[in-house]
């Protein structure tokens, strides 16, 4: 069985101050999710999901639609905030998504098969792909909790930019995940990473730390997890007009409970994104070298 590669591409990109989901990287007009379709194609993956906002559908599919016709099926689900759990209400000053946990959620429909959820605006590389399509094909039957991710060093993943958040993991000696939990402002400060804490200190992390970069394998499984975990989460904050629901809440709580488990692959290539406007250079220059070294072609839908 074919996994799919599911696009979280709903996000307001309010840091980035536009739709960086089709901002133009490469050379004949590609953006980075582009390269992560070529790499999911090339490395067997047999169905793309995207998830996108009705508002922003008709720029996507004029974007992606021509490209990709004939090449592989293609899908798309929408994420909006009046999505969720039935005799609940979305707060009508409400603007933000509901986190990256209710992304993979909504597109419950249309998977039945093992697959990787990735963020629209980060590149991970061939390897990556061609690592998780391994490992899903070999180890997730599609009615298994058998997931994987990919692990990067922290230092690896940051923003000359500004603050980033990441999910800071902890293994055993196997490579197995045993927690991971969302850090948000992590920066670095006088040669040191450090990460604000729910009391507003600064807490320093290793250059080594271990962090998700948001490319996870999961079966089907996972979607019966968000959707029990949703429940508990809206009624706590339904009334909130920014509480999110993380992945790693879920996959947590998965963990914990002994019903799956999580493999840590050790990341082979280079990750970059554009979380602010500055960084778009950045990986306009990573594309052009990869380029050079034969890993793409100039133009990738030629």
């Amino acid at each position: 069985m074919k996994p799919t590669l599911l696009i979280l591409a709903a996000g307001i990109g309010s840091r980035y101050g536009g739709m960086k989901q089709i901002d133009q990287v490469g050379p004949s007009g590609e953006a980075i999710i582009d390269y992560s379709v070529y790499d999911a194609i090339r490395t067997g993956f047999g169905k793309i999901v995207f998830v996108i906002r009705v508002e922003i559908e008709k720029d996507v599919r004029e974007f992606f639609e021509h490209k990709l016709a004939g090449k592989i099926k293609m899908e798309f689900v929408y994420q909006e905030l009046n999505m969720i759990p039935e005799g609940y209400k979305c707060p009508p000053e409400r603007v933000k998504p509901w986190g990256t946990a209710h992304a993979v959620w909504v597109a419950a429909k249309a998977i039945k098969e093992p697959f990787v959820a990735i963020n629209a605006d980060d590149f991970y590389g061939h390897e990556s792909y061609r690592m998780m399509a391994e490992y899903l094909t070999a180890k997730s039957p599609a009615n298994s909790a058998n997931f994987c991710m990919i692990g990067y060093q922290i230092r690896h993943t940051l923003s000359d930019y500004g603050s980033v958040s990441r999910g800071v993991c902890e293994s055993d000696d196997q490579s197995f995940l045993k927690a991971v939990v969302e850090r948000t402002e992590i920066s670095r400060k006088d040669g040191e990473i450090a990460f604000r804490d729910e009391h507003g200190r600064d807490v320093t992390l290793s250059a080594d730390t271990l962090v998700s970069m948001n490319i996870w394998g999961f079966t089907p499984v996972i979607f019966d997890h968000i959707g029990k975990q949703f429940k508990e989460f809206f009624r706590e904050n339904v009334s909130s007009i920014k509480a999110e629901l993380y992945i790693p809440k879920i996959v947590n709580d998965i963990i914990k409970s002994g019903k799956g488990n999580v493999k840590i692959l050790p990341a082979k290539d280079k990750w970059f994104g554009v979380t602010y406007k500055e960084d778009k250079q950045f990986a306009v220059q990573n594309i052009r070298k990869l380029i050079d070294k034969g890993i793409y072609p100039e133009n990738l839908w030629a």
